[in-house]
């Protein structure tokens, strides 16, 4: 999927566009056409617009900060991108067992990515998965196939150890 995103530094609904988009793990490129002349009249060339923001996702334009109607095209040009937690893991098992430890199920954090919707979530290195929206986590493959069953934008509930204690957070992918 491919998103362009027409800013200038001093425009709000520019700022909730962009962190609209980040929040859902979408990938885009930003034109800031205060600064770049040729991006601005591209623009205004591509869509007859002249005011900011003005996103394109896959050829089709959205002016100013839409959000239901962002919401519908990610969700429709979306199809096959699935959230992404940002998050290196392994099989806590597998961890357990190499340091003779006592078996523990889920997929054990080993690296959160900055800005991630991982680090949102409040995940943090050493943490363990255990459930994602209701469906058991027992190691790294299961957390694979549960995030591949949702679709950007959805609500995700994550339950997660963290030493003795059991953690829960929410996030919308």
């Amino acid at each position: 999927m491919k998103v362009e995103v027409y800013t200038t530094p001093t425009c709000g609904y520019c700022h909730q566009a962009k962190r609209f988009l980040s929040e859902r793990g979408v990938n885009f490129t930003e034109h800031d056409v205060s600064r770049d002349r040729e991006a601005g009249e591209e623009m205004v060339r591509r869509t007859g617009q002249m005011g900011v923001p003005v996103i394109i996702i896959d050829g089709e334009v959205v002016v100013g900060f839409d959000r239901p109607g962002l919401e519908s095209l990610l969700a429709k040009n979306g199809s096959g991108q699935h959230p992404r937690l940002g998050v290196k893991v392994a099989d806590a098992s597998k961890v357990a067992q190499k340091f003779g430890l006592a078996p523990v199920f889920g997929a054990l954090v080993g690296k959160v990515g900055s800005s991630s919707l991982g680090e949102k979530a409040g995940l943090r290195q050493g943490d363990i998965i255990t459930e994602v929206n209701l469906r058991p986590i027992h190691n790294a493959e299961d957390l694979e196939n549960a995030l591949s069953a949702l679709t950007v934008g959805s609500r995700v509930v994550i339950i997660f150890l963290r030493g003795q204690e059991t953690l829960k957070s929410e996030i919308v992918a």
